[in-house]
């Protein structure tokens, strides 16, 4: 399920920052830009705003085709948010941090984005 801003903004108000633990799966393919973008975006995102209270899993569906048919991928790159109740996907290159700090359930208007 793809997620618009109004059910982003939704969420936030319902996860707690403090004892989250957020369990993130990156599909991608290969060394393409987009997906160098956004292996280095979601990293910078996780380890500026999330410090240790997240695991990410990085899978290029091209070593590993059968787990993103199973996950059902229809966009690359694509973040799995396999924490969120329901678990959310967010497309592109992660370079949008206010939008992907949402889609985490990350109050972002605390942050200074950039």
């Amino acid at each position: 399920m793809i997620y618009n801003d109004e059910e982003l903004e939704s969420a936030d108000s319902q996860k707690n920052e403090n004892t989250a633990t957020y369990i993130l799966r990156l599909f991608i393919t290969g060394a393409s830009p987009n997906s160098v973008r956004a292996m280095s975006n979601i990293k910078n995102i996780c380890d500026t705003y999330l410090k240790d209270k997240y695991q990410l899993e990085v899978i290029d569906v091209y070593q590993q085709p059968k787990m993103a048919e199973t996950e059902q991928i229809i966009a690359l790159p694509m973040l799995v948010i396999k924490s969120a109740i329901p678990e959310r996907r967010l497309i592109g290159d992660m370079s949008d941090k206010g939008k992907v700090l949402r889609g985490l359930g990350l109050k972002f208007n605390d942050w200074e984005i950039e």
